[in-house]
């Protein structure tokens, strides 16, 4: 939430009309009552602890307890209420104020954002800016206070009893350890929201997927850290005991059942263990099929705890069920590969067939799987065309470096060899599906006058998009702030220079050169001289392709779908959750008197679950209904006279090999780069956009805070930005 003001769009709107005074107030009531909102939820999990906060909630309960919903209900408005509220107004903010009506910020004096500032470039935690670190701290506080408070509280309570110091410890221990699993269970109402793709609360606050799963990953050690220490407080107090065995297979109905709550620690541990980076890194299915034991860990959580305190977490479990679904149901969508092409320089380049109404922009990507290679494997790719390059299709460049690439490489030669051409049997040998694209809400990208794009290798492939994305809208007279832009592109060999003619064959008309200044710097970091065969980058270079005049097309159910259905599919979802849970209580807990609390646990979860696919899957069949017949007013005749016209336009395309200069035997020193850039430039802002590795990343900030820091009254504010996607 903290970036609704700090991400404002800078670029100027398409009309020139000043902003009415009605719109703006609408604007900042809506930003308003969303702030409120969150901060009242952030105050009642902050404060739970207290007393005074203690004694309000017992109020709020005993008021709202007749109501059909009884205690469930109660705790469900006051902890995950506002977030649902919040998604609410989300989409009313963004319907009604669409991102890409750009407001201009000219005439302003450079400044530090929170987001572009890194501060931390070394460590486990990555590359962390000023406002991540600040959230990293706030969250850090409300542990260790809620911890503290929780055992003093735990003091004086035992200290008041008069029983055997054997069963003070062994009651400490366990009151210690349900401490602990009401804060793990705080900490899980976070843990779910930056793994829903598609999530409204991700582009509210302009945080794409790609980054959020760093939050994910933080709060995953966190949470199961909590949990894993709610479990070992018991095992131990259990022990002191004698009844651990007795303790840990009990499964009572009134109370929290421990046998579930075994079961659910479990699947979480492995989850756990497989995600920690080697194992991520070197064994990554283990990982991925391991990590689908989610499923077992929320529904025993539920078994484990009972309905009433499972509704603490349940908004944003829920969220993640809506944009599951809403995943599943737009990868059963097989989307035909238009083009396929093996490049000598071992990348492979796609070209999926798309809507013509499907909008992302050129810091998307898109989860690719093939299902000739793999029914569960999905991969993530940046999209390296410009939503601007055509209406029917997007491309994305694939660098071979594991099996699962490898094959896909084998798979498409194959077929050329055996000169597959047009028919049913070219769509057996690739049949790909897509989930996104996903990404930014706002392109970023668009709102630097001066921009620095640095890539390690394939990583160059969302710059492409981004090159053509300015250029085109330069040549269309559409809003663009880019004038100057600087790419620093490491590779190892100089074949994967030849990626370049991947950016001539999008035919950009050249009238684009006398606006926008661009240089290209290559570096060769394993070659020591260039090769005899220089000119090699030049050529159009192919080893084999498949092509197709046309095919089926992704879906546009989630990513950056129509906002109006992704409203409608979230509204109708909550209130059939809502509909179908006070059902489930008039009509049979209360008539029958259900009073176990893990059936009450697994009811609640199912009425999640079933809202969201019965209710949601109509809004989804009606939303997949307007799509396909909102497509077909593109005829066949409109896309063929659009190539047409494109073919003509090429006669007078940017060569982009000529803004190229190419290094041998060394890599990119980022100081004296920036340096000299700074020189150049005074009092501007420069966005600085990396993808690559790790390690690139990290020299790359450390650079851009050492400029910011100078403290120089007229030098530039380095914006940091990185745009590499790591599970």
């Amino acid at each position: 939430m903290a970036e609704l003001t700090a991400r404002e769009p800078l670029l100027p709107q398409e009309s020139s009309k000043p902003a009415s005074f009605f719109p703006s107030l609408a604007r900042l009531g809506l930003k308003s009552l969303m702030w409120i909102i969150f901060l009242f939820w952030i105050a009642a999990i902050f404060f739970f602890p207290t007393s005074l906060v203690k004694s309000l909630f017992s109020k709020w309960t005993n008021l709202t307890d007749p109501s059909v919903f009884g205690i469930t209900g109660s705790i469900f408005l006051v902890f995950s209420g506002p977030v649902l509220a919040i998604c609410l107004l989300a989409f009313v903010y963004i319907i009604a104020f669409p991102s890409d009506r750009f407001e201009k910020r000219s005439g302003k004096l450079p400044r530090f954002r929170l987001w572009t500032f890194p501060i931390l470039v070394d460590g486990p935690f990555g590359v962390v800016s000023a406002a991540e670190f600040i959230g990293i701290l706030l969250f850090s506080v409300y542990v260790l206070w809620t911890i503290t408070v929780y055992l003093m509280e735990n003091q004086r309570m035992i200290s008041n009893l008069s029983f055997p110091s054997k069963m003070k410890v062994s009651l400490f221990l366990e009151i210690t350890g349900l401490r602990f699993g009401s804060i793990g269970l705080f900490c899980l109402a976070f843990l779910f929201l930056p793994i829903a793709r598609g999530s409204i609360l991700l582009r509210l606050v302009d945080i794409p997927f790609e980054h959020a799963t760093r939050y994910h990953v933080w709060l995953g050690h966190l949470t199961m850290a909590i949990f894993t220490l709610h479990g070992l407080f018991y095992v131990a107090g259990w022990a002191i005991q004698g009844r651990l065995v007795e303790k840990l297979l009990d499964w009572k109905n009134v109370g929290v059942a421990n046998l579930p709550g075994v079961i659910s620690l479990l699947a979480g541990l492995l989850m756990w263990v497989t995600s920690l980076h080697p194992v991520r890194k070197n064994y990554f299915e283990l990982f991925f099929y391991t990590h689908q034991l989610y499923v077992i860990f929320v529904v025993f959580l539920a078994l484990h705890v009972g309905d009433f305190i499972f509704s603490i977490a349940a908004a944003g479990i829920f969220l993640f069920v809506l944009d599951r679904f809403l995943r599943f149901c737009q990868s059963r969508t097989t989307v035909d590969i238009l083009s396929a092409v093996c490049r000598p320089c071992g990348t492979v380049e796609l070209i999926l067939s798309k809507p013509p109404n499907l909008r992302y922009n050129a810091l998307s990507f898109i989860f690719l799987q093939v299902r000739e290679l793999s029914w569960l494997q999905w991969h993530p790719f940046s999209v390296s065309s410009s939503p601007m390059d055509g209406r029917y299709h997007l491309s994305v460049l694939i660098k071979v470096l594991g099996e699962w690439t490898d094959k896909l490489r084998n798979t498409i030669t194959s077929a050329t060899e055996q000169q597959v051409t047009f028919d049913e049997s070219r769509i057996n040998k690739i049949t790909a599906s897509v989930e996104g694209p996903y990404g930014h809400e706002v392109p970023y990208h668009l709102m630097y006058e001066n921009l620095i794009l640095v890539a390690g290798g394939i990583g160059i492939s969302p710059f492409f998009a981004i090159i053509s994305d300015i250029c085109r809208r330069i040549n269309e007279g559409k809003p663009c702030l880019p004038k100057n832009v600087l790419v620093i592109w490491a590779v190892k060999k100089s074949k994967e220079l030849s990626l370049l003619s991947v950016l001539n064959e999008q035919a950009i008309s050249s009238s684009c050169s006398d606006t926008l200044h661009l240089d290209i710097l290559a570096y060769v970091t394993q070659e020591s001289e260039p090769p005899l065969e220089e000119g090699i980058i030049q050529e159009n270079l192919k080893t084999s392709s498949l092509f197709s005049i046309k095919g089926k097309s992704m879906s546009c159910l989630v990513g950056t779908g129509h906002n109006i259905w992704s409203g409608i599919y979230f509204v109708i979802s909550t209130l059939g959750f809502v509909l179908l849970y006070g059902l489930v209580e008039k009509y049979y807990i209360g008539p029958f008197g259900v009073d176990a609390w893990w059936l009450r646990g697994l009811l609640f979860t199912l009425c999640m679950v079933a809202s969201v696919v019965v209710f949601g899957g109509i809004v989804v069949f009606f939303w997949n209904h307007w799509e396909k017949s909102s497509n077909a007013k593109w005829t066949e005749e409109d896309e063929k006279k659009n190539v047409v016209q494109d073919q003509e336009n090429t006669s007078e395309n940017v060569n982009f090999i000529r803004f190229l200069s190419t290094k041998y035997g060394c890599r990119p020193d980022f100081h004296d780069l920036l340096s000299s850039f700074a020189k150049q430039k005074e009092n501007i802002d420069v966005g600085v956009i990396i993808c690559g590795p790790p390690g690139l990343q990290s020299s790359v900030a450390k650079e851009c805070r050492t400029q910011n820091i100078r403290g120089r009254w007229n030098q530039p504010v380095f914006h940091f930005h990185s745009h590499s996607f790591d599970l």
